[in-house]
């Protein structure tokens, strides 16, 4: 029987604000007895690979692309990254073909300046939590209306029409999300004061953040795309012992997205599932470390369940995100040539598509982050785990997460704010530095549009640490709300005040 200590709970602060509810001085009892942090399998999984079809298709994938890699990467090496530097001076060496070396000393700055970029936006957060989400919101709202106003004036009418629904939805709702600000802002303070208290959030959010920033700069976006230009582009020296054609570069180009999106997508879930399997969950069942109830080693734990067991079902809900993400891009591209042919009905379906593709690749998005909390402390495959995780919302109500929303439309904006910073900073660059192979400026969209992709990824990737103890404490809380009441009594008495159905746990099958 899991005996729990009796020792005074030292917090993770106890400034969040003046509870109306206080914990109760005997331990939480449910039949009669005291509440197993190990019930249903939690923390304790069975010793089996799920979703092994998955796990064979994405590590075989990752093999193909590791191949592509190896052939354009030995092209590329063997001509010096066809020349050029960093700086101005080295940026005007290299080929005038394509891009080459001075570019990916461009990229790998703009890695560093979101790294910093994002850590101090995570700061500012915490000490302004409820202003910068009030702007967050007001800046929701104005982009809409914005982009809204744009579509109007340059006559662009299928996406005018779309967004003046979603600007005047997104008015009308202001009043509703606005006062929802007070619980996501004690939410994301309880969630950024326990991860104070464990190191391993920032160690593994880090770790990500490296393997990402490696996989988006060194092999994915940068290297390898300008590896491929570099080998198949017709004009290239590589072209005399090998066929080069526009049609290869585009179908491998395709390829390599394909794979960077998946695989992003995969180290970020593992990511999820080891924060929420190990640090945020262990805090939420086992209290905090200093009470002694906490398994050793939890994150290293959840690391292992999440990146062998559970690795083949991490990939596939993975995998879903990424062919909605591909087939939007696709729509989009579709949209575009329809405007340029001067076909606007054929752009409205297009533009409407997008619009549907998106929004549901945003729906699987979320749905998957609570879908791998429940594979990361139940060790379940992914169609069992998504089907608790909508009875769980079923049993809750979706209104009750929009503050999780709220918390994450907080954290997305800063890493817009940051990609935005980033492709400004790449932009400054090949100005002053006036590479080459951008003589005529024909590379500037694709340098900013790397650049604005990395300080994105970078910051949420780091953000996504701080999103994995939000979602956990909602799991927590739909299954064993009495919990929250002693971890954080004051969120807990927020939240029952305001969604007295939420602290309704739902009965295990």
């Amino acid at each position: 029987m899991y005996e729990p200590s009796n020792a005074p709970y030292p917090g993770p602060n106890p400034t969040y604000g003046q509870p109306t509810y206080y914990p109760p001085e005997t331990p939480i009892l449910y039949d009669g007895d005291v509440k197993n942090p190990y019930d249903g399998g939690r923390f304790k999984p069975k010793k089996r690979i799920n979703d092994p079809i998955f796990l064979i298709f994405f590590v075989l994938q990752l093999l193909g692309f590791a191949a592509v890699s190896g052939i354009a990467l030995n092209t590329w090496i063997s001509q010096g990254g066809l020349g050029g530097g960093l700086g101005k001076s080295g940026g005007q060496t290299g080929t005038s073909v394509t891009l080459n070396r001075s570019t990916v000393y461009l990229l790998l700055l703009v890695t560093a300046a979101a790294i910093l970029l994002s850590v101090a936006y995570l700061m500012l957060t915490r000490m302004f939590t409820k202003i910068i989400m009030h702007i967050t919101l007001i800046l929701t709202i104005a982009l809409n209306i914005g982009i809204c106003v744009y579509y109007w004036i340059t006559k662009y009418w299928s996406g005018a029409i779309i967004f003046t629904v979603i600007a005047v939805f997104s008015l009308l709702s202001y009043f509703g999300f606005r006062s929802r600000i007070p619980l996501a802002s004690l939410l994301l303070q309880v969630v950024m004061d326990v991860s104070k208290h464990h190191t391993s959030v920032y160690a593994v959010a880090f770790a990500a953040l490296f393997i990402q920033a490696t996989l988006a700069v060194q092999v994915s976006s940068v290297i390898e795309i300008i590896a491929t230009y570099a080998k198949w582009t017709p004009g290239n020296p590589s072209c005399d012992t090998s066929s080069c054609s526009s049609g290869k570069v585009t179908g491998l180009i395709f390829f390599e997205a394909f794979s960077f999106l998946w695989t992003s997508q995969v180290i970020g879930n593992v990511s999820l599932a080891t924060l929420a399997g190990g640090p945020y969950g262990s805090w939420y069942y086992f209290g905090p470390r200093e009470l002694g109830e906490m398994p050793k080693h939890p994150t290293m734990s959840a690391l292992g369940r999440a990146s062998t067991l559970s690795l083949g079902s991490i990939a596939f809900g993975s995998l879903i995100v990424t062919l909605l993400d591909l087939l939007k891009l696709i729509l989009n591209a579709a949209q575009n040539n329809a405007n340029a042919d001067g076909h606007p009905i054929e752009a409205c379906f297009a533009c409407c598509a997008a619009c549907f593709v998106g929004i549901l690749e945003n729906l699987v998005e979320y749905f998957n982050r609570y879908a791998y909390i429940e594979i990361a402390l139940y060790g379940k495959p992914y169609i069992a785990a998504a089907k608790d995780t909508w009875r769980l919302f079923k049993d809750r109500g979706i209104d009750a997460l929009v503050n999780d929303s709220l918390v994450g439309m907080t954290l997305m904006w800063g890493a817009y704010a940051i990609g935005l910073m980033c492709s400004l900073f790449g932009y400054l660059y090949l100005r002053f530095t006036a590479p080459s192979y951008n003589s005529s400026g024909q590379y500037t969209a694709p340098v900013i549009l790397f650049s604005f992709f990395i300080g994105l990824v970078c910051s949420t990737t780091i953000s996504s640490a701080i999103e994995a103890g939000v979602s956990t404490i909602f799991v927590g809380l739909g299954e064993d709300p009495q919990v929250l009441a002693i971890r954080a009594p004051a969120l807990f008495s927020m939240i029952a005040d305001t969604y007295p159905d939420v602290t309704r746990g739902v009965p295990r099958g």
